[in-house]
């Protein structure tokens, strides 16, 4: 680990030098791409820096103790001993996370797609509540949130709904939530007063640029329509809806949200491209079956990952087995408890399978 960590120190200087060379502010590409890779190294450099640094100090004290007399001095050098080994600990455990292998989408924004399940109208209602809990959260996070496609039902409720979110990690933290969220709950149309579970499906794809996905025009099929449903001035006036239906996969895609075809065109071909990659990353990760036993969150996506009670006032997420009593603090996008401990638990579970394949 620690040659590792003196050859990213060395490619960090590499970096600064390169950075300062005259011409290459010039150059946007190569001085975004120096900038990126300096940008993921900081972390790292100055957690080992401030390693070394108490490596050193633990060997100062430790001379100093034994050269010192004074008794009151001895033991303000015993604290600073003590301090610079917890520390030690510490930066140990954080270098460790720091060099897990980084998945290459956590920078990528995202496509999400909510479909309601079992329950109908009461799925439908929980899927377009869930939408609302994401773009809370996005808001909250300052990324933006753009809107691709909806399939509505009167009664405020969304059969479909796919958006994209465009922010600084967002895959990184949303990739947690793909899986099958379940509710349980009274429906507002039940008389009776019985609780009633619901489930709804949510897919967090990365975005998919052109290099990473691919097209060809002969596999597409390109159909135009009138839009429909709730909508502005243009609905049901032009032909502005888009439909692509990719025939190796039998995926169709809709977009109708923009009065402009292009612009549908391009969200369209977007939520495509999100599709056709997830299919590509799912087989990457059935092909890498051990790998996927040691990580949270990118599983089947059938698996049902979390329980929303609302009789009981409480979110349960089963993969880490934790309950939080504040669901409608979490239905108004407070979900970083939530993230947060998928995150640890991943890191956790990832470390504990290098030490084993070290061991």
């Amino acid at each position: 680990m620690f040659d590792k960590l003196e050859d990213l120190l060395v490619r960090f200087e590499e970096l600064l030098n390169e950075l300062n060379e005259p011409g290459v502010a010039s150059d946007p590409a190569r001085f975004q791409k120096l900038m990126k890779e300096q940008s993921n190294l900081q972390p790292i450099v100055d957690a080992y820096k401030e390693y070394k640094n108490c490596h050193q100090t633990v060997e100062d004290s430790l001379a100093m103790l034994n050269e010192e007399s004074d008794e009151e001095m001895r033991e303000m050098l015993k604290e600073e001993l003590s301090g610079a080994k917890d520390r030690i600990a510490q930066l140990e455990h954080e270098l460790k996370v720091l060099l897990l292998p980084k998945d290459p989408n956590d920078d990528k924004n995202v496509i999400v797609e909510i479909r309601a399940g079992a329950g109908g109208d009461e799925a439908a209602l929980f899927a377009a509540e869930m939408y609302r809990l994401y773009v809370k959260y996005a808001e909250k996070r300052r990324w933006r949130v753009e809107m691709l496609n909806a399939d509505e039902i009167g009664i405020g409720g969304m059969k479909e709904v796919n958006f994209m979110i465009t922010g600084q990690g967002a895959y990184s933290r949303l990739k947690y939530e793909s899986g099958v969220h379940r509710v349980q709950r009274v429906p507002e149309t039940e008389s009776g007063g019985r609780i009633h579970t619901s489930t709804i499906t949510v897919a967090v794809m990365p975005e998919a640029e052109d290099v990473d996905v691919v097209i060809d025009e002969k596999d597409i099929r390109i159909d135009v329509m009138r839009a429909s449903g709730n909508g502005g001035q243009c609905v049901n006036t032009t032909d502005s809806a888009v439909r692509l239906t990719h025939y190796p996969t039998g995926i169709v895609v809709y977009s109708q949200t923009e009065k402009s075809q292009l612009q549908n065109k391009a969200k369209a071909f977007a939520l495509l491209r999100a599709k056709l990659y997830d299919i590509e990353q799912q087989k990457a990760h059935d092909a890498e079956a051990e790998l996927r036993r040691s990580q949270i969150g990118t599983g089947d996506r059938s698996e049902k990952i979390r329980t929303y009670n609302f009789p009981q006032g409480r979110v349960t997420d089963h993969r880490i087995k934790l309950t939080l009593y504040k669901l409608d603090a979490v239905m108004d996008g407070d979900i970083d408890e939530l993230l947060d401990s998928l995150i640890a638990a991943d890191q956790a579970a990832k470390l504990a399978a290098m030490n084993e394949n070290i061991a």
